[in-house]
């Protein structure tokens, strides 16, 4: 999975030659085969590299506080959502619905790499839900739409159909 999100973070970032990648250990780790230097080990590690190469910082925050907020999302990217299981799912939607109550991407006021990895790998648990669950994380679900919109972000991936209007009143739970 980490490969296809690489490759489509450079189609995104407009890098015109792709990298050459290959996977270490039982959790198949990303490895970029440098040309220049050592190899790269990571999906956070490879795409802050990406993003530098393609002279896109402010995808890493624009301010101290908000590059701090894009290596806390990336962190919890890699460490909660890669791998999880449909009973950690529950948690991890509960903890971005409440996160995403006031905001409309994770640093700051503009899209970041934190919002980008992790559209990529929440993509899988929106595409397992019910309508009624996609309802009861209503902000993740206007988060995820918004992402899965914007422009070069949703390669590989289908578009998830997201209703714009309730179904269920609070009457009926």
């Amino acid at each position: 999975m980490a490969l296809r999100e690489l490759s489509s973070l450079e189609k995104y970032l407009g890098l015109k030659k792709p990298n050459k990648y290959s996977t270490q250990g039982d959790k198949k780790v990303p490895v970029l085969q440098s040309s220049n230097g050592p190899p790269l080990s990571g999906l956070v590690t490879i795409a802050c590299h990406l993003v530098k190469e393609a002279k896109r910082p402010e995808l890493l925050g624009e301010s101290a506080e908000s590059r701090a907020v894009v290596q806390q999302w990336l962190e919890y990217t890699v460490t909660k959502v890669n791998g999880s299981t449909r009973e950690d799912a529950k948690a991890i939607l509960k903890d971005l619905n409440l996160y995403l109550q006031d905001k409309v991407y994770l640093a700051g006021n503009q899209i970041s790499l934190a919002d980008i990895l992790l559209y990529y790998q929440i993509h899988p648990l929106i595409l397992d839900l019910s309508v009624q669950e996609k309802e009861q994380h209503v902000n993740v679900t206007r988060w995820f739409d918004h992402i899965q919109h914007y422009p070069s972000i949703q390669h590989h991936l289908p578009v998830i159909a997201v209703l714009r209007n309730r179904i269920y009143t609070s009457r009926h739970h």
